[in-house]
């Protein structure tokens, strides 16, 4: 049928992020007024999409994708789509974009603060949400965007923005006057590029908190002085200063992390929730109480204080040195998986939802 289009989607249930199905419609391939259509090419898979899910309601990350069932939503992934119809002056079709997207064929998008640099969606139910995911990269101005690195940039640069923040926060408020820190989760890719953030600080004693079974992984990483295993916690000394970086999300291990380092225990910065997809929870058993870190946040002050193009020459130049970290020919830290289709899709989310996915490996999803 011209001018239609069968538009593809996986949506996955609320409350069981383990469930998803594939729907098909038909729908006119003629933009309203106002409106361009944008082809999602791919998107990359990660623990943080399961955070996405994991804080749908909390956060309103389902508030993004809207899918027209209660129970239903769209998982978020960042991604690189292509323009294919357009009614937006400064929007050409053929163009292509890096942002925030569903795990679907299509998206349909209303274009405003059209730039040289991209767009922001307009959409009347985003108007509410966080203005960092509505805000979409054209390529061509990216001067820090390569086609063969596009798999590196989706799977990286979300993490990469929350690492290099982090940092940034943690830096700014010179380290809440700590003298180690301690990262839970430490094999993942936030974590690890927080810790590479930091590498520039000789006086900091960088210590990752993981599993058993990923602690050979973690000390191949080479960005943090110590590695131990959660089951090895209390052979860490109290004797200094020091602060908590949780990306794991575990209440009974930051119970712990809290007891054992007692008075020494100085700040408790909640990042992520690696190990956990219940509702954020910012208590802890004794001690300062967690702190969430919610990257926009400090973006936004380095805005006011930088400009967004120092802001993104920061980042940009963090992320280069990173891709070059994580595919070092003697010793890659991320091997990229590239699969096909909304069914590799779903399993791969089931995956990351059991904790089946090696730390090593980069899921990205041709779509």
């Amino acid at each position: 049928m011209q001018g239609f289009t069968t538009v593809t989607r996986l949506i996955t249930r609320k409350n069981a992020l383990d469930q998803s199905r594939i729907e098909q419609a038909l729908r006119s391939l003629a933009p309203a007024a106002g409106e361009v259509i944008l082809k999602i090419d791919r998107c990359a898979l990660t623990t943080n999409n399961i955070t996405y899910a994991a804080y749908g309601d909390s956060m309103n990350y389902w508030g993004f994708f809207p899918t027209g069932l209660e129970d239903w939503g769209h998982v978020p992934a960042w991604g690189f789509a292509d323009v294919i119809a357009s009614k937006v002056e400064g929007i050409e079709v053929g163009e292509r974009f890096y942002g925030y997207f569903p795990l679907a064929s299509h998206l349909w998008m209303r274009p405003e603060r059209v730039t040289e640099r991209g767009f922001y969606d307009g959409a009347e139910h985003r108007s509410g949400l966080t203005s960092a995911y509505n805000q979409y990269t054209r390529c061509s101005w990216d001067t820090y965007y390569r086609p063969e690195t596009e798999n590196l940039q989706i799977l990286l640069k979300p993490l990469f923005l929350t690492s290099s923040m982090l940092a940034d926060f943690l830096l700014d408020n010179q380290f809440f006057d700590a003298t180690r820190l301690v990262f839970s989760s430490a094999s993942s890719k936030t974590a690890y590029g927080t810790a590479v953030c930091l590498e520039s600080h000789p006086q900091l004693e960088r210590i990752a908190l993981t599993s058993a079974a990923n602690k050979a992984f973690v000390e191949t990483l080479g960005c943090y002085e110590r590695a131990v295993s959660y089951e090895e916690l209390t052979s860490l000394g109290n004797d200094r200063p020091t602060l908590y970086v949780d990306f794991s999300g575990d209440l009974k291990l930051r119970d712990q992390v809290h007891q054992h380092f007692a008075r020494q225990l100085v700040y408790s910065c909640f990042a992520g929730s690696a190990q956990s997809t219940n509702e954020a929870q910012l208590t802890a058993i004794e001690g300062p109480q967690p702190v969430f870190f919610f990257a926009p946040i400090q973006i936004r002050k380095r805005n006011a204080e930088w400009g967004p193009e120092g802001v993104s020459e920061h980042i940009g130049k963090g992320l280069l040195r990173f891709f070059q970290q994580v595919t070092a020919e003697k010793k890659p830290l991320l091997e990229v998986v590239e699969s096909q289709g909304y069914e590799a899709a779903q399993d791969v989310i089931f995956r990351l939802f059991h904790g089946q996915v090696a730390p090593v490996e980069g899921h990205v999803i041709r779509l």
